[in-house]
């Protein structure tokens, strides 16, 4: 039942979400010295301390694995050196080869972050024998925290050696959710509002990153992602607007000023792409350099993917669904000329969109018949400034939902200029989000004058209105829908929607296909169910001589299943 409007394209504000990772440790005694199956985490990863006594002895040097080369402190307490594994890894063992200038009192402490430590172990050595310091804890950040000298001067390790239990490899996973960015320019006018580097990194699939054209369209620019700490990148996935990038490159950097291209093309398709790349940065750009359109360049969607970094974990989607658990209902079986059940519906009033000719109200046009099913009713009666009433309900705020079976036993009136529908908005548009970037999902739609044909559509930002994504079909035998009781269904999950007419499938949008050939997938989250019969507009046509009023559409039950 889509609002027939010219292509919008002002994103929302998605918040970002943040999720702290927990720190796991457990202390355990075994044999100083004990290395099975023990693996070098630290050497060379990036390392930080307090202070340094001077440029020839930096912190650096305590992860280098050259025995040869040391950290040395300034001469005071407290003095720390920290190392980032890259990730979050199990540890077993830390090895500190000290100099003569030792820490005679010290905490080994982790961290999952960087600022939150918990200690590991509290140590007072009396000399500066090497130590093996057993230990089994989670962490990413590792670092010696000396609170007293054991000499004159500050405190000095020739090698800060962390290592782990296993050789298994972490999990690559995204590492670019809700991360600063930065562009070479950003758009934020009436045609792109607040489009800045950062909705392209929200998790957000209907917001977007566009260049600016304040000085005029340039091929060149760029879009770059700080990951927090270095990482190993493996794959980058971009989700473009239709205006894309030919040419471009994947580049990483260690400091975001000296870059390494992993990747590059002259032929970019634009849609969906998924690159495989191998880089090593903590930053990573996409310097862009030749433009698709007369347009500059803009992207929904600029996901990095690998292992390290500093990841934050974006929102879960709901589970994936059995269909087979019923969720929620409405059976319609209260007595005749009660109305739809307040803690279920929401009544919505008003003229709906389209140019339709009614005005939706509650004057007894939607109610039970005493039978089983709901009628909504239009009628030639004035209210609201128009010569026409029906009636729109709706689930918003009472019951939405992500991922499921939705269902509806339908009989639809036939009569030039009805519109019944049976259909979902994303649940944001309660919220001000504007369409279609809320998304929506016509599970239903049969126009009066044709009624041996339905229809089944989605309305997204690059996909809409007119151009919506979706199929007409017939009713078996070529049987007029308004004939009979028909079931509408759609179930939905986290690879797309198929839509069925008496549980037959009439129309799959797959979410990989959707992606690949006509723009983003907005659908991954809560929707609402709609029930209404519009009167004229658009796409329907004009009512006549012909149709008939009262016309009543009758829906036995509603159903969701999860």
């Amino acid at each position: 039942m889509a609002p027939v409007l010219p292509r919008a394209r002002t994103p929302r504000i998605l918040a970002a979400a943040a999720a702290a990772l927990a720190l796991a440790v457990t202390l355990v005694t075994v044999p100083v010295g004990a290395q099975a199956a023990d693996v070098l985490l630290s050497k060379g990863r990036p390392t930080t301390a307090s202070s340094a006594e001077n440029v020839a002895f930096p912190a650096t040097a305590a992860t280098d694995g050259n025995a040869g080369t040391r950290w040395s402190s300034a001469f005071s307490d407290p003095q720390w050196v920290s190392v980032d594994l890259g990730s979050a890894q199990r540890i077993s063992r830390v090895d500190l080869t000290w100099e003569n200038a030792y820490a005679s009192r010290y905490q080994l402490q982790g961290s999952t972050d960087g600022s939150t430590w918990t200690t590991l172990r509290t140590e007072a050595p009396t000399s500066a024998a090497k130590q093996s310091l057993a230990v089994d804890a989670t962490v990413r950040h590792v670092r010696v925290l000396a609170t007293a000298r054991a000499t004159q001067w500050g405190v000095s390790l020739w090698e800060l050696e962390v290592f782990g239990g296993s050789t298994t490899p972490p999990t690559s996973g995204l590492l670019s959710y809700a991360k600063p960015a930065t562009a070479s320019s950003s758009q934020d006018d009436g045609s792109c509002w607040q489009c800045g580097p950062d909705k392209a990194f929200d998790a957000d699939p209907a917001s977007r990153w566009a260049s600016s054209n304040l000085t005029g369209w340039t091929d060149a620019g760029w879009i770059q992602v700080d990951l927090g700490a270095t990482a190993t990148i493996s794959k980058v996935v971009l989700q473009w607007d239709p205006a894309y990038a030919t040419g471009y490159q994947i580049q990483v950097s260690p400091n975001g000023s000296t870059w390494t291209t992993v990747y590059s093309t002259t032929t970019g398709k634009g849609f969906h792409e998924e690159l495989a790349v191998s880089g090593t940065g903590r930053y990573v750009r996409l310097a862009v350099n030749k433009r698709s359109s007369a347009y500059g360049y803009s992207l929904y969607d600029f996901d990095v993917y690998g292992t390290g970094g500093n990841p934050v974990q974006p929102p879960a989607h709901a589970p994936a669904p059995t269909f087979s658990r019923l969720a929620w209902s409405d059976e319609f079986n209260t007595a005749a000329g009660t109305l739809p059940d307040p803690a279920k519906w929401t009544i919505d009033p008003g003229t709906g969109q389209n140019n339709e000719i009614q005005y939706y109200t509650n004057n007894q046009n939607a109610r039970m018949d005493g039978a089983g099913n709901l009628v909504i009713e239009a009628r030639r009666e004035t209210a609201g400034g128009r010569d026409y009433t029906s009636h729109r309900m709706n689930t918003g705020g009472k019951f939405e939902f992500e991922y499921g079976r939705v269902e509806a036993r339908v009989k639809v009136p036939e009569g030039n200029g009805l519109w019944p529908a049976f259909w979902m908005m994303g649940a944001d548009f309660l919220t001000g989000r504007p369409w279609p970037y809320n998304g929506e999902i016509d599970i239903m739609e049969v126009l009066g004058r044709n009624t041996r044909e339905g229809y089944s559509t989605l309305h997204a930002p690059q996909y809409n209105g007119g151009g919506g994504y979706g199929q007409m079909y017939t009713a078996p035998g070529g049987a007029k829908l308004s004939d009979a009781f028909h079931v509408w269904a759609a179930e939905w999950d986290a690879t797309g929607i198929r839509f069925s007419l008496d549980g037959v499938v009439v129309f799959t949008a797959s979410k990989a296909t959707v992606q690949a050939t006509k723009g983003p997938w907005v659908f991954d989250h809560p929707f609402y169910v709609i029930l209404n019969l519009a009167v004229g507009g658009d796409w329907p046509g004009p009512v006549d001589a012909t149709t008939p009023f009262p016309s009543r559409m009758l829906v036995d039950y509603v159903r969701v299943y999860r």
